[in-house]
């Protein structure tokens, strides 16, 4: 080989060497990080804390709500307590009468007026009507009175839907004094019908 192809030959090689030289090395590849895992002492804790906190919160939530619903229930009570107690007050409301008198007064309406709704709300209800006088008169006399005093008491009630079969009247005359006194304040509070509830007193419904 003739001199000038050596230099040739050598100054291609060093070439293609600074060729290769020039080319970076390919970037090293970033390694993803490691998370840790879900499991072991920590993990446990965390979840155990997690179901403790979730416990909690519903054991809280169900005593409000079962407060809540005890206090419902209980103005629920007072209500239905207050409410069988008004209708029976108005059950027992007395009617009075005129000296030596059975016919009924316009206030003594109103009373019975009162109750009849009641009763029809009620039908297990049945009631007493106990006829009184005051002491004047023999006792023949106000028995008599007493009864006729009851009996249009339970007329007018007939009178307005009531069954006859849910009421019952008898008579006491003066025997059952409600005021001691031999004067018109004392006589005129003893001229009375009063009523008692013999069946269905129990659960009285508001009509």
């Amino acid at each position: 080989m003739t001199r000038t192809r050596r230099i040739a030959v050598m100054a291609v090689a060093m070439l293609s060497g600074t060729t290769l030289a020039c080319h970076k090395a390919p970037a090293p590849q970033a390694t993803p990080a490691v998370l840790p895992a879900s499991s072991g002492p920590n993990a446990d804790s965390l979840r155990r804390a997690q179901a403790d906190e979730a416990a909690r919160r519903a054991a809280d939530e169900a005593a409000r709500r079962k407060a809540a619903d005890d206090a419902a229930a209980a103005a629920a009570a007072r209500d239905a307590a207050s409410t069988a107690a008004m209708l029976r007050t108005t059950l027992l409301a007395m009617v009075h009468f005129d000296y030596d008198q059975s016919e009924l007064r316009a206030d003594d309406r109103a009373i019975l007026d009162a109750k009849v709704p009641i009763l029809q709300a009620n039908s297990g209800v049945t009631l007493r009507v106990s006829g009184h006088t005051d002491e004047r008169g023999s006792d023949e006399y106000n028995l008599a009175l007493g009864q006729r005093r009851a009996a249009a008491v339970k007329a007018y009630l007939m009178q307005h839907g009531i069954a006859e079969s849910r009421i019952e009247t008898i008579s006491y005359g003066e025997e059952r004094p409600i005021a001691q006194g031999s004067d018109e304040s004392a006589f005129s509070q003893n001229r009375r019908a009063e009523f008692e509830i013999t069946a269905g007193g129990q659960t009285l419904r508001k009509p």
